[in-house]
């Protein structure tokens, strides 16, 4: 007998190549790391330039447009998770779950990225809402407030 014919069928699938996935690991998150630099220097002025153009400098259109943005935003996430949850737990289909949670609330997310944030891009979109958005961020917020309640 041969020692080929000796190993087990284990044994005869090929090794996993380390090197090769520590490099495509690598490559993937240089890459997940600029994006997330572009965007945290871009998207806080891109997204209070979207809401001002909305906006237009009325307080009750701020108000209006931040109550609806906070409550639809904070609600649709929240429904879709609970959603795809009901219907299968797996580890995959909980990431996907939150995936789609994430891109549901990016218009409250990048709000709350220009409120909290301490980057030169953050004030910036900061000074935007102040001057072309009044009212919209409190607005937001008391829309997620009340889509939050009404959930629980």
């Amino acid at each position: 007998m041969t020692k080929v014919d000796e190993r087990t069928i284990g044994e005869l699938e090929p090794r996993p190549n380390w090197g090769r996935r520590v490099l495509w690991t690598g490559g993937l998150v240089a890459v997940f790391a600029l994006a997330v630099i572009i965007g945290s220097a871009t998207i806080p002025r891109w997204w209070a330039h979207r809401v001002g153009d909305q906006v237009d400098g009325s307080i009750t259109q701020g108000t209006t447009l931040g109550l609806v943005y906070g409550f639809v935003f904070t609600l649709l996430p929240i429904v879709a998770i609970a959603l795809i949850l009901r219907w299968r737990t797996s580890w995959k289909t909980i990431l996907v779950a939150l995936l789609i949670g994430i891109l549901l609330a990016a218009p409250n997310l990048m709000t709350l990225g220009i409120v909290l944030g301490q980057g030169n891009a953050a004030h910036a979109g900061d000074r935007i809402l102040d001057v072309e958005a009044p009212a919209f961020r409190g607005g937001s917020l008391v829309g997620a407030i009340i889509a939050g309640g009404l959930v629980l």
